[in-house]
């Protein structure tokens, strides 16, 4: 007796599903709709598209209602929290009506088309106790998170250099160059796994749109990073073949991530240049200090397997059912769209150096701190 009411007060605390309606039935919205439909965690409330008709087709595939507007939504269903899934411009005005309703939102990247409407946002989600999400979706995956702890951990020693080569045919977006469509990817990876996180000071970049498109088709950003090391990222829309790689030089060992090497994404290299302790290389001329190479072993850590969207999802709503920040929060993507408000000066200023802004005091204080989020990532990710 005492065993089954154990049971009955045990299905008595299980918490309800979350309610949530996906704003957006274009690219990415259906992932979304998707992940959410089948999440313990989720009920897919309603599909909010201003294309009615391509919101019904979504919407019926997972027997949900498909309604025209946000405001619709708001007004008809009991939903907990909204999902962003549309062009970066319209992100501000849709996240400060969600939250001005006391939802919690998740917004595709970048988390707004202008650092002062991303702060607008995060300092609105900060005064109402909301959780604001960026879904970084690669912050989720078994690999980036394996990176994170190779990092933390110390197995590269110092970090010497950053590679990143994100390069693909197509997609030439309407409203954003291709810094802003595929860097923040990059830049998101760099806040969850270095251990000081994404804090460049200043950034240069050079672009370029060799079909007249009238935005950046080709281009290359860079910064500096702690200790003279140096972060180069390569975006391109015209390249025939895709590559998602990512090298990370340290004085002890090279990580190596090759996102479409299913059998080998990650790869860790014991070689590379051997150089005195740093104490030793200040008090000896540059001629004078001895220069060796190692060469050691080679070996990929093994991941497990698992949908990204799906932990992402699934981090939303504990985030806001612990009400603390998300892996992914709203500061970690400000610090990202800092970098690429930054990036779009540089342009301006022919690829010279241009400051990258700072966060508000409340907001960098707030809670949101990459190193709090990060380590609830990897917990999480140990778990799932």
């Amino acid at each position: 007796m005492d065993s089954q009411n154990s049971i009955v007060q045990l299905k008595d605390r299980t918490p309800r599903p979350l309610g949530v309606a996906v704003v957006g039935a274009g690219y990415w919205g259906p992932n979304l709709a998707r992940n959410f439909a089948t999440a313990p965690d989720w009920d897919l409330k309603a599909i909010c598209d201003l294309d009615t008709e391509r919101a019904a087709v979504l919407a019926a595939r997972f027997r949900v209602p498909a309604v025209g507007s946000l405001d619709e939504a708001l007004d008809t269903f009991e939903i907990d929290a909204v999902a962003i899934a549309t062009p970066a411009r319209t992100h501000h005005g849709i996240a400060l009506t969600a939250l001005g309703a006391g939802k919690h939102v998740l917004v595709e990247k970048p988390l707004a088309d202008h650092w002062d409407r991303g702060v607008d946002m995060v300092t609105a989600a900060e005064s109402r106790g909301l959780v604001l999400m960026a879904d970084h979706t690669y912050c989720y995956t078994p690999a980036v998170q394996k990176m994170r702890e190779v990092l933390h951990d110390g197995d590269l020693g110092e970090v010497l250099y950053i590679d990143s080569v994100r390069i693909n045919l197509g997609l030439v977006q309407p409203d954003v160059d291709v810094f802003w469509d595929l860097a923040p990817h990059d830049l998101a990876i760099l806040d969850y796994i270095l251990p000081e996180g994404l804090a460049p000071e200043t950034i240069s970049a050079h672009g370029a749109d060799p079909l007249g498109t009238g935005r950046d088709c080709v281009g290359h950003l860079s910064f500096d990073l702690p200790l003279g090391g140096m972060a180069h990222i390569h975006v391109n829309w015209l390249s025939p073949t895709k590559i998602r790689q990512m090298v990370v030089g340290g004085t002890k060992r090279t990580l190596v991530w090759d996102d479409l090497n299913p059998q080998q994404r990650l790869s860790v290299y014991d070689r590379g240049v051997q150089l005195p302790p740093r104490g030793a290389r200040r008090a000896l001329d540059r001629r004078d200090v001895a220069i060796s190479y190692r060469l050691g072993d080679t070996w990929s850590p093994a991941l497990p397997e698992r949908e990204a969207l799906g932990s992402m999802v699934a981090e939303f709503a504990t985030a806001i059912r612990d009400a603390r920040p998300s892996v992914t929060s709203g500061a970690s993507a400000l610090r990202v769209l800092g970098v690429l408000d930054a990036t779009t000066r540089s342009l301006q200023l022919g690829g010279a150096q241009a400051a990258v802004a700072e966060p508000p005091v409340a907001i960098a204080t707030g809670g949101y701190g990459q190193e709090t989020a990060g380590e609830i990532g990897m917990s999480r990710g140990a778990e799932a």
